[in-house]
């Protein structure tokens, strides 16, 4: 299985036979311009830059975390620093689009450097890229040229600040077309919406419940095989709660049973619960109660 990595933008221009970026740590490339892949077209391709790609007709198909998908329409993918991903045309290479490439280091001290880190669609989001129409097509291309142009011919002390401004609105927009799928795709996502309540049971109500602790986002997501991020998002729009509240709901409901009865201690209960230490248990019952386990069981009396 061959591994190809990039450590910089210009080495990734070299691989796909393009000449040098215009500037070292952002690059815009004009699809079209990567004529053929390469033969031995690698079956793992990491970078330690950023990679937007919006292709808007492409004979092949990517392989990106778990998930493979096709690019016969217009597409807006993306991938972080040391993410896995892998591309195969599927006949002869027709493609059209673009792609920008940013390092890290070009978003130090920037309002990015941290802000980029919360937007969802830079984990291994879900089934496919986000779509988009034409006019919203035309919206980011137009984005894209903005940033190619300030790129080639500026270099000023504003060039840097403007770039940003550029791939933010470029971001922002995306944040809402990603957000839009949850919507539009209402009927998949009640299904997964489904799946999550029966695993939620599952791992509240099986033989082996609470076995490996308190059950967490992660764990779950992993067994839908969705991202953290992506199914948290998802429920958030579907049930007005995150995936972490909805485990904590079930915590605190699988507690009051048990404090409803006298046979074991709170102690006990926290550790059947999944908790190490009690105090655990009791400051996140009273954070969602308003009230402690022990002010709960004496309601009882």
């Amino acid at each position: 299985m061959k591994h190809e990595h990039f450590k910089n933008i210009t080495d990734y221009h070299k691989f796909r036979n393009l000449k040098g970026p215009s500037h070292p740590l952002v690059s815009v490339i004009h699809i079209p311009e990567i004529e053929h892949l390469n033969v031995d077209e690698p079956d793992k391709i990491t970078q330690d830059f950023y990679m937007i790609a919006l292709k808007t007709s492409v004979n092949a198909r990517m392989r990106y975390g778990q998930t493979e998908y096709d690019f016969n329409e217009g597409k807006l993918m993306f991938v972080a620093p040391r993410q896995v991903y892998a591309v195969q045309a599927t006949g002869q290479l027709s493609h059209k689009g673009w792609l920008l490439l940013m390092h890290p280091d070009f978003l130090w001290n920037t309002s990015l450097a941290e802000k980029i880190n919360g937007y969802d669609y830079f984990d291994y989001a879900v089934n496919e890229a986000i779509f988009l129409s034409d006019k919203e097509k035309t919206n980011i291309e137009k984005i894209l040229q903005n940033i190619d142009e300030e790129c080639k011919n500026h270099t000023d002390i504003f060039s840097k600040s403007v770039i940003i401004t550029q791939i933010e609105l470029l971001l922002n927009y995306a944040q809402r077309f990603y957000h839009r799928q949850f919507i539009t795709r209402e009927k998949e996502n009640h299904k997964i919406l489904t799946r999550f309540e029966k695993i939620l049971s599952q791992k509240f109500d099986g033989d082996e419940a609470f076995s490996n602790g308190v059950p967490t986002v992660r764990s779950i997501s992993e067994s839908l095989h969705l991202s953290s991020g992506y199914l948290s998002a998802m429920l958030k729009v579907l049930t007005g709660k995150t995936a972490q509240q909805h485990i904590h709901d079930k915590l605190i409901e699988k507690a009051k049973q048990r404090l409803s009865l006298p046979e074991a201690s709170i102690s006990e209960i926290a550790f059947e619960l999944g908790f190490e230490y009690s105090q655990s248990f009791s400051k996140l019952f009273k954070t969602k109660t308003g009230i402690t386990p022990s002010e709960f069981r004496k309601s009882f009396n």
